[in-house]
């Protein structure tokens, strides 16, 4: 018998507690699950390009050949499945879990599909909960920038005949994902931290000026007294930068500080 290998997005499906569904009234399970397969799921599939390759009671395993037609498909079944269950007792729902992983596979010539790519996938589905997705972290690279849902990293994860822990992403289908939040106009506690920031700055620049006056002013007077000793010359340098230096002081210690009002004026004017 010939076979193909290649890469493929697989998709695999399953109806949480069908066993219960089916022991309470079997021949109205069936008739739903027979109207969302022709209803929902088939028309999906199709819409996004995908092929069934086989039924396994009550799933399937679904082939796409990109990964993001098969995650939006997914969502559309798994988003279907929420309207449909809408109203419904939650002993009567049914309800899916998906698995979804890209890797290689290998096709039989009757086109069943065989292989890694397919056994992750249907144990990612085993792990998902009730209306959930469970990506492989293959998968999830390759969609992530494209996802408007809530994402829960489940980490490593050791599924069940997989040699190699699986890193599991889980879609939420129906909850958004969390938007980052916009900026907002600076809060009374930033707009005085900073300023409390500057402020101390101030003072140890007027702290190293005052220092500086002092140093440049003892040289002076030396320099004085071991030239001339006549007139006193330095008086015109110390009273110069004395001035400067009182200005100094007076714009650190003795200013009115400004108001947050004032801030919040000149960062508007900014935008």
């Amino acid at each position: 018998m010939s076979e193909t290998r290649k890469l493929a997005a697989i998709l695999v499906t399953d109806i949480v507690g069908y066993s219960r569904l089916a022991g309470a009234d079997e021949e109205r399970t069936l008739a739903r699950i027979r109207g969302l397969r022709s209803d929902l799921v088939e028309p999906t599939v199709a819409a996004h390009r995908g092929r069934v390759v086989k039924r396994t009671g009550d799933g399937s395993i679904i082939e796409f050949r990109s990964v993001v037609d098969a995650v939006r498909c997914a969502i559309e079944v798994q988003n279907g499945m929420a309207e449909r269950n809408a109203g419904v007792p939650p002993e009567r729902r049914i309800e899916f879990r998906v698995g979804v992983h890209v890797g290689d596979v290998v096709e039989e010539s009757d086109g069943d599909l065989m292989g890694d790519g397919v056994n992750i996938a249907a144990r990612l589905e085993s792990v998902a909960k009730p209306g959930a997705i469970c990506l492989s972290e293959q998968a999830y690279w390759q969609v992530k920038g494209r996802l408007d849902l809530k994402v829960t990293d489940l980490g490593e994860t050791q599924l069940k005949n997989i040699a190699e822990p699986i890193r599991v992403y889980s879609l939420e289908v129906g909850q958004q994902a969390q938007a980052a939040p916009a900026p907002s106009t600076p809060s009374t506690l930033t707009v005085d931290h900073h300023a409390a920031i500057e402020r101390i700055e101030a003072k140890r620049g007027f702290g190293r000026h005052a220092t500086a006056y002092v140093a440049v002013n003892f040289l002076l007077i030396a320099i004085w007294a071991i030239t001339s000793r006549g007139y006193f010359w330095p008086i015109w340098a110390m009273l110069g930068w004395g001035v400067g230096l009182g200005m100094n002081y007076w714009s650190v210690f003795l200013r009115k500080p400004i108001s947050d009002d004032e801030i919040r004026r000149e960062l508007e004017k900014g935008r």
